[in-house]
């Protein structure tokens, strides 16, 4: 809670407030992922232009696909189950809105501080299983229901590595809370000496690279894309949706991809903290706002690897994506956690 607003406004008008911040943050951010990244790195990327003509150098085309999907028709299946169907791209929706409530974007730039905000993050993100399920059956269609279940058993596989990947940065916080993990940072020394401001990226490398592959997995991008093959199942659990319903499902994924990389460098990469940050700023509003700044910085460094990774590889198969996970994933992340609580005794005994 920001100090300002508890001093001179009700609890009503805080939370209203922060309501506010957060509807007004997620399209933003999601916005930005779309043209930056979809419509502009990778045109680039595969030497072409991309869209030109909605605004100056196509930066309008973002809008303009959202006014596109707003006049489309809103259509349910015959025999669709009405009531599941519509509120499936809404639980999608709200469980990635969800996750920004803890993230931290300066000392006191944050919704709501929780001793426990790495938990929170992670089982709402979770919660999206459930809106993919609910969109799967309810389509009353074999390949929106195939891809539902896809999805879910892909989900359920990379969530456990995502969370496994995560135990090792709390541990050597020694906290849960996301701004106490960014503190912690900006103290750590490796090995006992001097080296604050040490992200802990470094020590927890392996951490690192376990949790931007879980967190591809999770957006189902390629090369975990095999809940929506658009060659074998359409568009997937999303198949028989248009207009807005549809557009519900494109901003959750690339606003779940903005707060994945925002908690990726939250817990990586320092955050909103950065080296000598704090001798040159003193004032606590300043040090919010280039907080702001540096963690939206980092976080589309980390966006900009995900969609690099997603036009680059080609898509694995059911079978190879479950191994993957099983086999390789949850076993090199214990193994981390074993390695991590090994060096953390030996160090401080």
């Amino acid at each position: 809670m920001l100090p300002l607003f508890a001093l001179t406004l009700p609890f009503w008008a805080v939370t209203l407030i922060k309501v506010v911040a957060i509807l007004a943050i997620i399209p933003g951010g999601a916005l930005v992922l779309v043209y930056v990244y979809l419509f502009k790195m990778v045109s680039h990327l595969q030497s072409r232009l991309g869209p030109m003509e909605a605004g100056p150098h196509g930066v309008l085309q973002p809008i303009a696909e959202g006014i596109k999907f707003l006049q489309k028709e809103d259509i349910f299946p015959e025999r669709a189950d009405r009531l599941v169907f519509g509120a499936a791209p809404l639980i999608v929706l709200i469980s990635t809105f969800l996750i920004y409530v803890v993230i931290p974007a300066g000392p006191t730039a944050i919704i709501e501080n929780l001793d426990t905000g790495i938990l929170f993050a992670l089982a709402v993100s979770s919660l999206s299983v459930i809106g993919i399920l609910m969109a799967g059956w309810a389509s009353a269609n074999k390949y929106s229901l195939m891809g539902g279940l896809r999805a879910a058993g892909q989900l359920v596989a990379y969530e456990l590595p995502l969370i496994l990947a995560v135990v090792g940065v709390v541990m050597q916080a020694g906290s849960l809370s996301l701004e106490r993990i960014v503190v912690s940072q900006s103290h750590f020394k490796l090995f006992g000496l001097n080296t604050r401001g040490l992200p802990f990226v470094v020590p927890q490398f392996v951490g690192f690279l376990i949790f931007l592959i879980a967190s591809q997995a999770e957006l189902t991008q390629t090369p975990f894309d095999m809940p929506v093959a658009e060659s074998e199942l359409v568009a997937g659990y999303m198949t028989e949706y248009s207009g807005f319903r549809f557009l519900f499902f494109f901003i959750g994924e690339f606003a779940t991809a903005f707060a994945l990389a925002a908690l990726g460098a939250t817990l990586f990469l320092g955050g909103w903290y950065v080296p000598g940050l704090y001798h040159f700023v003193h004032a606590t509003w300043l040090l919010d706002v280039f907080g702001a700044g540096i963690l939206f910085a980092k976080l589309m460094v980390l966006a900009f690897v995900i969609f690099w990774v997603r036009f680059t590889f080609p898509r694995f198969r059911e079978d190879q994506l479950q191994a993957f996970a099983w086999k390789f994933l949850i076993p090199l992340s214990l193994a981390n956690i074993l390695v991590t609580g090994v060096a953390k005794v030996a160090v401080h005994g």
